[in-house]
Order: structure tokens, then C-alpha cells, then sequence
């Protein structure tokens, strides 16, 4: 299924890197697609898109990547094995189009869109430069890695009811001993959403990826920035 939606060229010259917003439960890609403003005066030869996911919500506006019937692990993990092939092949059409190598993608998404992106980006056979998760979860174990893991950056607000503040926790650690270098930020006084705190820092993020600044392992660490 070919997925579409939003995108944005670079702010200046042709495209060098490629960030793909993954959206979440009941969203579209116009959601996240405005995060790319944030991030173009650190990043102006990157190319953003924002896919659709290929569902609606049954009697919604929104999309869906999975059904989302309750926060189980389970669930979680049966929902990105189908959807992973989905973002996967949108990944290589769109990397193809703009004539990127795929070690220059990088994959940032918000919480279903996290937990696919996370899934995806760890099992691609050439790995992103970068993953940044907002408000999500780890929904399944890492692989065995044959390379190098990619730099992961994961926030989460400390009064999230939707998916409670310890998956960022649960994930980093697991990630971090998977072998994993990740960044995490909790972001005071901050619910389901993105904290300015944690936009900037994934710009930053983003850009120390792409220059090959970032460590690929051996290193979990809390990156500490006012809400």
C-alpha cells in the first residue's frame, strides 16, 4: 500500500538528509509536519515528510497505524510487525526519490508513530542516522544488532495518561542495554504532547546525527532542559 501526505523541501539546495515524522493513533502527517519549522534553521538541506497511515480510525478523521484497543506490549508488538513493511517501503520510495542514501534518514515519531519508528529504524539493514521518539514505547525487544544500533533520543512528559511516563524508562534501559547510545528527556508538567524542551533538543539531536557527531553505543544519558 503506497502511503501519501505532507512533505516539505529543504529550505536551501537540493536535499542531503531526509527526516520522516511518524505521526500517532489518530492523527495524520499535517500533525507533525509543522515540526519541521522548529528544526529548518539548524537542518536547511533536509527534506521532511509526514506519511498518512494507511487506515482510518472507524468513525474518526484520524489515521491509524495498528488498532489501538488498550496499552498492552502484546498488542504493541503485533500492530508494528504489520505496519513496519507499510513505512518501509514509503521509506525506500521516498529515499529513491530524492536520491538519498538511507544512511542519511532519520525517523522522529510520536507515540504509535514512536513505537513504529523504533521498530522500523531498528531493523533496517542500513540504519538511520538517528530515531527520536516523543511520548512513546518500546514495543518489542531490539534486535541482535549486525551493526551498529543508530542514536536514539526519546522524550515524554511527566504527567502523561496516556502512555505513563515510565515506558520512557522501560525503553531507554532496555535500549541502553541492548548495546544502544540513547538521550532521554522527561519534561515537567507536560501530558500526552511535545514539550518546547524536547523540540529543541531533538533539533539539535537531528543535527549532531547527521554530522556523525552522536555515539552509537555504550552510552544512556538524560539530557536535562527546562519545559
Amino acid at each position: 500500500m503506497a502511503l501519501s501526505g505532507p512533505n516539505l523541501p529543504p529550505a536551501r539546495g537540493p536535499a542531503t538528509h531526509l527526516v520522516v515524522l511518524v505521526h500517532g493513533y489518530g492523527a495524520d502527517g499535517n500533525d507533525l509536519i509543522g515540526l519541521a519549522a522548529h528544526w529548518q534553521g539548524l537542518l536547511p538541506t533536509v527534506a521532511f515528510a509526514a506519511p498518512n497511515a494507511p487506515s482510518r480510525v472507524p468513525g474518526a478523521p484520524g489515521f491509524q497505524w495498528f488498532p489501538i484497543s488498550r496499552i498492552d506490549p502484546h498488542e504493541m508488538q503485533k500492530g508494528v510487525e504489520v505496519a513496519g513493511p507499510v513505512l518501509e517501503e514509503y521509506l525506500d520510495a521516498e529515499l529513491a526519490r530524492l536520491g538519498i542514501p538511507p544512511e542519511n534518514l532519520a525517523l522522529a515519531g510520536f507515540s504509535q508513530g514512536t513505537m513504529l519508528s523504533l521498530h522500523v529504524g531498528l531493523r533496517r539493514k542500513v540504519k538511520p542516522a538517528a530515531i527520536v521518539g516523543f511520548s512513546g514505547m518500546l514495543p518489542a525487544p531490539p534486535p541482535e544488532a549486525s551493526a551498529p544500533y543508530p542514536p536514539i533520543l526519546l522524550t515524554h512528559g511527566d504527567s502523561d495518561q496516556v502512555i505513563p511516563p515510565q515506558a520512557l524508562f522501560m525503553a531507554a534501559t532496555q535500549l541502553g542495554l541492548s548495546g544502544a547510545s540513547v538521550q532521554w528527556h522527561l519534561a515537567r508538567r507536560t501530558g500526552h504532547g511535545i514539550d518546547p524542551g524536547g523540540l529543541s533538543l531533538a533539533g539539535q539531536f537531528l543535527d549532531q546525527a547527521f554530522r556523525g557527531l552522536l555515539k552509537t553505543s555504550g552510552e544512556t544519558r538524560c539530557v536535562c532542559k527546562p519545559s
